[in-house]
C-alpha cells in the first residue's frame, strides 16, 4: 500500500489539466505589464520572468512527467505575493494583479493537488472528534481572509495607492502607526508582509482532506508554526503599539484578536499530528520519514467506541475542542478593564504603559486557553495578576488606582486557577498536559 505522502507526490501526473491552468496564468503575466501600465521597470521584468518560469515548470511537469516541477510553481506563486512589496509597486493595478495571480498559482499547484481523498479512518485514536474536518477549518479560513484584506488595505496606504486610511475609534492612530519609525524600519511594507502571512494561512486552511492530521504532518506543522508562534509574535507587535508609537490601530487590533482565535482553533490539529508522529516512531519509522509521508489508521483504532462525534460538517463542529468557561471570560474582561484603566483613572507614564501591555497579554492568554488542548496557558495569567497588584505601588500611583490594581490582580489570579470542564477527549498522552 502506498503511503499518503507518496500518493500526493505523484498526484500532479494524474491531473494534467491543472498545468494548462498554470500555463494560462503565465501567459497572462507576460501581457500584464503593458496592459495594466505598471510604471515600474523592475515590476515589469519580474512579471515577464515569472510568467516564463511558470510556463517552463508546467511544461516540464507535462513533458518530463516530473511532479516536483509542479510543486515548485507554488514557490513562484509565493514570489508573486511578495514581489509588489519588494519593488514597491507604484500602481494599485500591479499590486492587485500579482496578488490575485499568485493566489491562483498556489491554488492550482498545491491546494487542488492536495485535496485528494485518502483511504482510512479520519478520527485520531482516542479522540472524540476529528480536528481536520472542513467545519473545523472554516473559521480559520474566514479569519485568515479577514486579516488578509485588512492588512492589504493598510499596505495600500503605505505604498501610496490611497491617501487616507479608515479608523473609527483612534482618529489618526492607524495612519500614525503606518508612518511610524517602527513601520519604516522594515525594508518593505510591514502591512504587506502581514497580508502575505494571512494569505498563506487562509490558503493552507484549504489544503488536504479531512484526514490531513495523519496524511500531511509536514503541512500541519508548517501551518501550526505560521499560526501559533509567528501569529503570537504578530499579536505582540500589535499590543506593543501604545508603548512604541503611543496610539492604537483599530484594524490592527481586530486582526490580532482574530489571530488569537486562530491559535486557539489550531492547537488541536497540531496535537493530533504530534501523536501520529510519536506513534509512527514507536513502530520503528524514522521521524523524517513519518514527517513527510504520514501514516495510515484503521477503522478499528479510530476515535472512541460509541463516543466519537459525528463528522457531519454542521456549524457546531467548527468549535469542537474549544470551550468558554466563566473564569476565562472573566479573565478576558479583566484584561480589557486593565487596557481601559489608564483612560478611566487618568494614569500616564510607565503605569499606563504597563496597564496597556499587561491587559492585552491577559486577553491574549485567556483567548488561547479557550482551546481545550491549550488550557494550561491560563496559568501565564497568574504572574501577570501578581504584577497588576504590585505595579501601582512601584510606580507611586494614587490610592484609588492601587486599590483597583489590587482587586483586579487578585480576581485575575483566582480566575486563572480552575481548569473547568473539558468536553472532548484527546488521545492517550496529551491529556496529562491539560491541567
Amino acid at each position: 500500500m502506498q503511503e499518503p505522502g507518496e500518493m500526493m507526490l505523484n498526484h500532479p501526473l494524474k491531473e494534467p489539466w491543472i498545468q494548462y491552468g498554470v500555463i494560462s496564468l503565465g501567459i497572462w503575466l507576460l501581457f500584464s505589464p503593458p496592459t495594466l501600465g505598471y510604471e515600474s521597470v523592475l515590476m515589469t521584468w519580474s512579471d515577464i520572468v515569472t510568467g516564463v518560469v511558470l510556463i517552463g515548470l508546467s511544461a516540464i511537469t507535462l513533458l518530463r512527467e516530473n511532479p516536483w516541477a509542479s510543486y515548485a510553481n507554488s514557490f513562484v506563486g509565493l514570489w508573486l505575493l511578495v514581489a509588489p512589496l519588494v519593488f514597491h509597486a507604484p500602481t494599485a493595478a500591479a499590486y492587485l494583479n500579482d496578488s490575485l495571480v499568485g493566489i491562483l498559482v498556489i491554488m492550482f499547484s498545491v491546494i487542488i493537488m492536495m485535496r485528494m481523498e485518502m483511504d482510512g479512518a479520519t478520527v485520531p485514536s482516542g479522540w472524540s472528534y476529528n480536528p481536520s474536518t472542513a467545519a473545523q477549518r472554516a473559521p480559520l479560513i474566514a479569519l485568515g481572509f479577514f486579516g488578509f484584506f485588512a492588512s492589504r488595505y493598510m499596505a495600500a496606504y503605505q505604498l501610496g495607492h490611497i491617501d487616507a486610511v479608515w479608523d473609527p475609534f483612534f482618529g489618526t492612530g492607524t495612519a500614525q502607526i503606518l508612518e511610524s519609525r517602527v513601520s519604516e524600519a522594515f525594508p518593505v511594507s510591514d502591512s504587506g508582509l502581514g497580508a502575505v502571512a494571512y494569505a498563506i494561512e487562509a490558503l493552507m486552511g484549504f489544503m488536504g482532506d479531512k484526514s490531513r492530521w495523519r496524511t500531511m504532518p509536514w503541512m500541519v506543522s508548517f501551518f501550526g508554526i505560521v499560526v501559533i508562534p509567528l501569529g503570537f509574535v504578530q499579536v505582540l507587535l500589535v499590543i506593543s503599539q501604545p508603548l512604541l508609537v503611543g496610539t492604537w490601530c483599530t484594524l490592527c487590533l481586530l486582526s490580532a484578536f482574530g489571530m488569537l482565535w486562530m491559535i486557539s482553533l489550531t492547537v488541536d490539529e497540531v496535537v493530533a499530528m504530534m501523536q501520529l508522529l510519536k506513534r509512527r516512531m514507536s513502530e520503528g519509522v524514522s521521524f523524517w520519514h513519518a514527517f513527510w509521508m504520514g501514516g495510515h489508521l484503521s477503522e478499528e483504532d479510530a476515535g472512541l467506541p460509541e463516543e466519537t462525534r459525528s463528522e457531519r460538517n454542521r456549524p457546531a463542529g467548527m468549535f469542537w475542542g474549544v470551550s468558554l468557561p466563566w473564569y476565562l471570560l472573566g479573565a478576558m474582561a479583566l484584561g480589557f478593564w486593565m487596557m481601559l484603566s489608564p483612560t478611566i483613572f487618568g494614569t500616564q507614564g510607565l503605569l499606563a504603559s504597563s496597564s496597556h501591555l499587561v491587559g492585552a497579554l491577559v486577553v491574549s492568554f485567556s483567548v488561547i486557553a479557550t482551546g481545550e488542548p491549550a488550557r494550561a496557558v491560563r496559568f501565564l495569567n497568574v504572574p501577570l495578576g501578581a504584577w497588576i497588584v504590585i505595579a501601582p505601588w512601584l510606580f507611586g500611583a494614587p490610592m484609588l488606582v492601587a486599590a483597583n490594581g489590587a482587586l483586579a490582580g487578585v480576581l485575575l489570579i483566582g480566575a486563572s486557577i480552575p481548569r473547568g470542564p473539558i468536553r472532548d477527549e484527546y488521545g492517550d498522552w496529551w491529556p496529562r498536559y491539560i491541567t
